[in-house]
């Protein structure tokens, strides 16, 4: 996997040195309320890192750092994914992939998870010549559900998890949405 830039944020592949950086985003309650209504644990986070790390090559998790001038330069933002789809609420389709993204909360509302997205919307579409780029959250997540909006992503469906979170997580009984674009609608509007 390539490392990628933007005007603010450097993003480079997930490796082995990154799990503190993993711990200190996926231990904080609020940055996983949607995700499992908890902090992970220790535990949790280094086997997710396993799962992380043996994505198909081309995909992968990218852990982004600020670049530039000011305060947040060279510090850790959060992490963004491109992945093949998997599981029963994105069953796997050939030239598609999900698009993800987790940052740590100091970094909410500053445009880093729009500008991360669109990074990887291009490399998905125009280096690795997918077809669609989807990504999917919880109905009531309307701060994910804006960014996906704001990176051109359009609403495609929406639908009651294969997983069962309504006992753990607050408003999962108003179920999940799915957002996405084309590549030919990317290469139209955005490309």
């Amino acid at each position: 996997m390539p490392t990628l830039h933007t005007e603010r944020l450097t993003l480079v592949p997930l490796a082995d040195e990154h799990r503190e950086l993993e711990y200190e985003l996926d231990s904080d309650p609020e940055v996983m309320r949607y995700l499992t209504g908890r902090a992970s644990t220790r535990a949790e986070v280094e086997a997710a890192h396993r799962r992380r790390m043996a994505v198909a090559p081309g995909f992968g998790f990218w852990m982004g750092f600020a670049s530039g001038s000011g305060s947040a330069s060279g510090g850790f933002v959060g992490w963004w994914i491109l992945r093949p789809p998997q599981g029963p609420d994105q069953p796997f389709v050939e030239g598609e992939a999900e698009l993800g993204y987790r940052l740590l909360r100091r970094h909410w509302r500053q445009g880093y998870a729009s500008e991360g997205s669109r990074e990887l919307l291009r490399y998905g579409f125009a280096d690795l010549g997918l077809e669609r780029i989807f990504a999917q959250t919880m109905a009531v997540n309307t701060p994910s559900r804006a960014t996906m909006a704001s990176v051109g992503l359009t609403f495609a469906r929406s639908f009651i998890s294969a997983e069962d979170y309504a006992e753990v997580l607050p408003g999962a009984e108003q179920g999940e949405v799915e957002y996405e674009i084309t590549r030919t609608r990317w290469l139209r509007e955005l490309g």
